[in-house]
């Protein structure tokens, strides 16, 4: 993971520790505490549903699944003639990685298994909400997502970018949606 990059100077190791910065950041928020880094956050971060799951999630599990949620990138890695890389079914990849190196107790599974569905809420569409909803990883994965966005905000031209405003407009309407789900 240290040798094969995320964009630039960011190798895939270091884009699952600054996810975590991020979702460390993330967690001083709903707890009502400034904010370390410049964010862009939703309303629905502010709801009692979100507090609530932080404080209930197992923080060892949710950091792993984090830090290497990407693990299998350099497995599948692909380079195409004009040089921009892909990563072709790199959650798949990752989760697999993921149970060959751990040491298969119930929480390598559980990281296994939010591995395997990272991915989910960026590729969600507005027709599998509710079915994405009913998964109990739901709003780990849909705050993993929102941390990721950040993180990445600097490969999309900032947070200004179009291509950034796109990918939050979509996990806002999709975090709202969750969030107004849980609560009722």
């Amino acid at each position: 993971m240290r040798e094969c990059f995320q964009f630039e100077s960011m190798s895939m190791l270091d884009h699952g520790n600054d996810i975590r910065e991020w979702y460390l950041d993330l967690k001083r928020v709903t707890m009502g505490l400034k904010p370390e880094k410049t964010w862009q956050l939703p309303s629905w971060i502010h709801s009692s549903e979100i507090r609530k799951h932080i404080e209930a999630t197992d923080d060892q599990i949710v950091e792993l699944y984090q830090v290497y949620h990407d693990c299998g990138k350099p497995m599948c890695r692909t380079v195409d003639r004009c040089g921009k890389q892909h990563f072709q079914d790199h959650a798949a990849v990752s989760k697999q990685r993921w149970i060959e190196c751990s040491d298969g107790s119930s929480e390598a599974l559980q990281i296994a298994d939010l591995i395997g569905m990272d991915m989910d809420v960026h590729t969600l569409k507005a027709a599998d909400v509710d079915e994405f909803t009913k998964r109990h990883q739901a709003l780990t994965l849909l705050l993993t997502g929102l941390c990721e966005l950040h993180s990445n905000s600097q490969m999309f031209g900032g947070t200004d970018s179009t291509g950034f405003k796109i990918k939050f407009k979509s996990i806002n309407k999709f975090g709202f949606r969750i969030v107004s789900f849980l609560e009722s």
